[in-house]
């Protein structure tokens, strides 16, 4: 009888363990994104080259736009509390008709060698962009590279020589990257998904053959915004290829009962939840850095996340204060070339309705009720956490969700477009954090 018992005990304890095990692994999503209904026959798996081109009757369409935009003037005294100022808007239209060469711009985006290959049943763009050089018996390591909204792969354009080629930039070249930069389908130039429910599990999913198929069995992923979504969504999905993972945004949704009494407390007791003195400064008095921050900038969130085929970020989200001036503060960090491509991204590809809905499609069941939302991420996980984010998240908390954080870094300036914004930052961090990963081959034990 005692026997017995044991066995079932034992059994028990066995099938727990498993059953754990198994969850800690999020299932990869094989969808058909396609027109129609998928075919029998097999899916062309052939990366054919792209270059981004553009023709006069484009052109000639979006001046004729422009030339009849309508302003509304601003209230006296509102610089960019309720939006972008008019004023300013009137100067930026103005750059764009009559100064803006988005014909040079093309020639800008095709410096990089871009690509398109069927993936699910839709076209995936991607820039592939391989080391120039390599000291004698180094290889490249694979980067995957996810942009969010309202950016585009352009975002990556100033980090990858950076990540490329670090040497000729002042930046220790013991690492070096083979970048690969995709737009999020619905984005840029990769296909819309033509069906519901594509989200950002499917997203890395789609990424996750991507990079397969590229030939590399073993990468490091880096990401912000949605970007920062599918590239953990990637990492729980195949946590044996992915050798680290990079965010320089990270989100809880699971919040239990220590964080909430955290926003309390926090600030007077802070060695009681794990904050640091720069968490306190970054999230105190909470009302005002944290509650009121988060409704003031995710307006936009709500509306695409319901309505989305019915929006100036680059303002706020690089630093809260740029609200108090008539410019927005807009070309303090950017140059209007960089931002105006970006837009035109937008523009020539007809992208802008398709992804504003990964919103819907990402949101529509709720915060906190997706299964990835619930498991945890055991790649080395490396965090560059920029003061001007629209939302702080400290290590303490980072923590619960990514179990094997080895680096998290306060960076000393930047906000939310970390790698067109500060791309020497962002870079330094990869690099730092890489090297880390490889020397202790942390992601050989992530399995341990």
């Amino acid at each position: 009888m005692l026997l017995e018992v044991f066995l079932v005990l034992g059994t028990v304890i066995i099938y727990f363990l498993l059953s754990k095990k198994k969850e800690e692994t999020l299932p990869f999503k094989e969808g058909w994104w396609g027109k129609g209904q998928k075919p029998d026959t097999e899916e062309d798996t052939t990366v054919r080259p792209f270059k981004v081109e553009t023709t006069e009757e484009e052109l000639s369409d979006l001046f004729r736009r422009l030339d009849q935009a309508r302003f509304t003037e601003p209230l006296e005294n509102s610089c960019f509390h309720y939006g972008t100022n008019s004023v300013y808007l009137r100067k930026v239209v103005s750059y764009w008709k009559n100064q803006f060469n988005w014909k040079k711009q093309v020639e800008v985006l095709n410096k990089y060698p871009q690509f398109k290959t069927k993936i699910q049943g839709i076209d995936i763009h991607f820039v592939h962009v391989k080391p120039p050089r390599l000291p004698e018996g180094q290889s490249a390591k694979p980067l995957l590279m996810v942009h969010g909204w309202p950016g585009s792969f352009y975002e990556f354009y100033k980090i990858i020589p950076l990540l490329t080629d670090p040497a000729s930039h002042g930046l220790s070249d013991e690492h070096i990257f083979e970048v690969i930069c995709p737009s999020i389908p619905g984005y840029g130039f990769s296909e819309a998904p033509h069906k519901k429910d594509f989200n950002s599990v499917s997203a890395a999913s789609v990424f996750y053959e991507l990079m397969l198929r590229l030939g590399f069995n073993e990468f490091y992923a880096q990401g912000g915004d949605w970007g920062w979504l599918i590239c953990t969504n990637l990492a729980q999905i195949a946590p044996n290829h992915m050798k680290g993972l990079h965010l320089n945004l990270v989100s809880v949704t699971n919040m239990g009962f220590t964080h909430l009494l955290s926003f309390l407390l926090g600030r007077y007791l802070p060695g009681l939840f794990g904050f640091q003195d720069e968490d306190v400064r970054r999230m105190f008095p909470f009302l005002k850095k944290m509650l009121y921050r988060i409704l003031l900038e995710s307006g936009y969130a709500h509306m695409q996340a319901t309505k989305p085929d019915t929006v100036e970020k680059f303002s706020t989200w690089t630093d809260i204060e740029f609200h108090n001036l008539e410019d927005g503060g807009i070309e303090r960090k950017f140059n209007l070339d960089d931002l105006l491509t970006n837009i035109m991204i937008y523009w020539v590809s007809g992208c802008i309705v398709s992804s504003m809905r990964f919103y819907k499609e990402n949101l529509q069941k709720g915060i906190g009720t997706q299964k990835h939302e619930r498991l945890t991420v055991q790649v080395p996980t490396g965090i560059a956490s920029f003061p001007n984010e629209v939302m702080h998240t400290p290590q303490a908390w980072a923590q619960k969700k990514y179990t094997n954080i080895v680096s998290f870094h306060f960076m000393p300036r930047g906000g939310h477009f970390a790698a067109l914004e500060e791309p020497e930052l962002l870079a330094e961090d990869i690099l730092q954090f890489v090297g880390k990963v490889e020397k202790e081959q942390l992601w050989r034990k992530k399995g341990e």
